[in-house]
């Protein structure tokens, strides 16, 4: 998985829920900057603690941060870990 993405989702699912960074960082217990940082794709590998926090705050699990749906060749999709 790129750096990014992990940062891409977090986000993703941030904005449907309609979270500010601010209001997510506070839910999740994290530092704003940390947040921003993970969003951006500048921290590249966010400890399991963090993880979890940000994602008890967005209600989802840490395998659904980092599993991601990738196209296979038949034009179908599948869940892929990193």
């Amino acid at each position: 998985m790129e750096k990014q993405e992990i940062g891409k989702k977090i986000r993703e699912i941030r904005k449907k829920l309609g979270l500010t960074q601010e209001q997510l960082a506070q839910k999740a217990e994290i530092p704003y900057a940390t947040l921003i940082k993970i969003e951006n794709g500048h921290v590249v590998n966010p400890t399991i603690n963090t993880l979890q926090k940000i994602a008890l705050a967005l209600g989802v699990t840490v395998d659904e941060l980092l599993v991601k749906l990738i196209n296979v060749k038949h034009g179908t999709k599948e869940k892929s870990a990193i």
